[in-house]
């Protein structure tokens, strides 16, 4: 019989503040698909990089006859095959070095035109301006400086450069997204908080008069708080199951069917369904308990029991 006045009573109070309630669902609903999208760009971030970071290389750039003329780091001319065989022998010496592997003018003029074929610049260039070059993939790639130190300045060597750096500012431009989407959460949260206490104190102050006679009949503060705690409890319920619902849509319709990012987007290597369940869980944990808990703080104000 309490049970289902406590029911009751919560249909009765989610009907009476109407639109207060579902101001508090649709706030509810965009903060927590605001966390739950933050927790999954985190996750995509951390899966690219152990993708990608096993994949990248150290490229050392080798002088030809046109920079030569221009760069100064190949001012003694263009590399010779004597210098081309000690850098390569140095290369294979050292212990941090995975894997050599050489790319002449020929095959760096063929991988030119595959990426900028149809670029109006392509048509002027011809394989001699190309670079020969040593693509070297690191056992461990925060170790590049090793390679750096040793053989920029080198003779036929033009410049050395790590495919990392360039991984490094995109992965950081993500971690600077994925604070801004948890800072606008935030704000989202605390405004949806703000509606739960004035939505709950609407609801105490229209009932009073019936709290009033549950506290002269002896009905006890939990009896009586129960209704409005859950009140808030389930409207912030549905708006986690909102904020799940969404995340699932954005998964099938966006990453895997539909627009199918993950199959016009083949390099980027998409979190899957894995992700995306282990984190509704906790989107309506949170979405349960802390508008119950900002509903249990508004009542120690608003109505003293």
């Amino acid at each position: 019989m309490r049970a289902q006045f406590v029911l009751s009573e919560i249909g009765v109070g989610l009907r009476r503040n109407l639109t207060m309630t579902f101001a508090v669902i649709v706030s509810v609903a965009l903060s927590l698909a605001l966390f739950g999208g933050s927790l999954l760009l985190s996750d995509q971030v951390g899966k690219m990089k152990g993708y990608w970071y096993d994949k990248i290389n150290v490229s050392i750039y080798l002088c030809n006859k046109s920079n030569a003329e221009s760069d100064p780091n190949c001012a003694k001319g263009a590399v010779t095959e004597d210098q081309k065989k000690s850098i390569l022998a140095d290369l294979q010496k050292m212990t941090v070095v995975d894997k050599v592997t050489y790319e002449s003018q020929d095959q760096a003029y063929k991988h030119y035109k595959e990426q900028f074929g149809n670029s109006p610049l392509a048509a002027s260039i011809t394989p001699d301006q190309m670079q020969e070059s040593y693509r070297i993939k690191l056992k461990n790639p925060e170790q590049y400086q090793v390679i750096a130190s040793a053989f920029n300045g080198r003779d036929g060597v033009q410049s050395v450069q790590d495919q990392k750096s360039i991984l490094d500012n995109l992965f950081t431009l993500l971690g600077y997204l994925n604070l801004a989407a948890r800072g606008v959460m935030a704000v989202m949260l605390t405004v949806a908080m703000l509606l739960i206490v004035n939505t709950v104190r609407v609801s105490a102050f229209s009932r009073r008069r019936e709290t009033g006679i549950m506290r002269l009949v002896g009905a006890s503060g939990f009896y009586i708080q129960a209704p409005f705690i859950m009140e808030a409890a389930v409207a912030g319920l549905i708006g986690g199951i909102l904020a799940s619902s969404f995340l699932v849509v954005v998964q099938y319709f966006v990453i895997d069917h539909g627009v199918s990012l993950s199959t016009k987007l083949p390099l980027i290597n998409f979190v899957g369904w894995d992700a995306v369940v282990t984190k509704i869980p906790l989107i309506l944990a949170v979405s349960f308990l802390i508008p119950a808990l900002a509903g249990l703080l508004a009542l120690r104000k608003y109505l003293k029991v």
